[in-house]
């Protein structure tokens, strides 16, 4: 719900994650929702955080199970929780 979202993100505390997802635009191709009041534009998701949090993860796209749907995912964190904040670059381990 996009009032809510810069309250959320103020809620999200130093070292914090968010983890959210939702439906985009294309998803009224294949069901519901799909009133585009509740669909989110290309780097809608992306344009919320820009500014407040630190993007790790980030997809805007189209997923065919559990059931069809457009959806744009995020994955953010709030820096500034290391021990030694400022003295280097926070690591955010990948896999692989």
């Amino acid at each position: 719900h996009r009032p809510l979202w810069p309250h959320l993100l103020d809620a999200v505390a130093p070292g914090g994650v968010l983890i959210y997802e939702t439906f985009a635009q294309g998803n009224e191709t294949v069901g519901k929702p799909s009133n585009p009041a509740f669909l989110l534009a290309a780097g809608e998701l992306l344009d919320a955080v820009r500014g407040h949090l630190r993007v790790v993860a980030y997809e805007d796209g189209f997923v065919a199970a559990p059931r069809a749907a457009f959806v744009q995912r995020l994955c953010a964190v709030r820096e500034g929780a290391t021990p030694k904040a400022g003295a280097g670059i926070p690591r955010y381990e990948l896999p692989g």
